[in-house]
């Protein structure tokens, strides 16, 4: 028979996991009623096929391949912050395009972000651009080029427009921002039914212990 003090502490225990329970039940039901982004329907992959979206990884990869050979791959995941915005996006983008010549082993790598631009609209922004050896991993000390906001801004420009003219356009942006953040959605929901389930049974147990 169990002494009293372990009855006073696994009741403690049965009225501390109750109320996780109901504060897990609570955030669920938000979740599920509020819906964010599962009505909205933005953007379009363009030429582009998604090549990579596990429901265990925080991002998607998308390619392309032109007539020419030349291979376009895109990656993106959500940035850790969150911004106040307008729109309905909380979060920019982080996004890798990759750019394989034929007959060149060397990779042109672009490191950018993206971001809402008033509802319904998006647009990207590049942080970086240099060369990559596809068949080595570059050192923290290899020259990458040079600070990307140095240089003059037609150059700047064009460089958008190079992305541009292969697909880096709105709409994928569009795309990739929501279905990021559906994905997020999901992946955040998925984990308070799994810990709803893991408290629930907890409280079982001692619930039980406890009687």
């Amino acid at each position: 028979m169990p002494r009293a003090p372990q009855i006073l502490r696994n009741s403690r225990k049965v009225v501390e996991d109750l109320n996780l329970l109901k504060v897990l039940q609570s955030e669920i039901s938000h979740e599920l009623s509020s819906n964010s982004f599962q009505d909205e329907n933005n953007g379009s992959l363009g030429d582009f096929v998604l090549d990579w979206n596990s429901s265990r990884s925080q991002d998607v990869v998308l390619r392309r391949k032109s007539e020419s050979g030349e291979e376009v791959a895109v990656s993106a995941l959500l940035s850790q912050k969150t911004y106040d915005t307008e729109g309905i996006f909380p979060r920019k983008l982080l996004m890798k395009v990759c750019v394989k010549r034929p007959g060149l082993s060397s990779i042109l790598q672009f490191d950018c972000g993206v971001s809402e631009k008033g509802v319904r609209r998006s647009d990207f922004k590049i942080h970086s651009a240099y060369f990559l050896q596809s068949t080595t991993v570059p050192g923290s000390s290899i020259y990458r080029g040079p600070l990307f906001s140095s240089l003059e801004p037609q150059l700047q420009d064009a460089l958008k427009e190079y992305l541009v003219a292969r697909g880096i356009r709105e709409d994928l942006t569009n795309f990739l921002l929501l279905t990021l953040h559906k994905k997020e959605q999901g992946q955040y929901l998925d984990w308070l039914q799994k810990l709803e389930s893991f408290v629930a049974k907890d409280e079982r147990f001692f619930s039980a212990a406890a009687g």
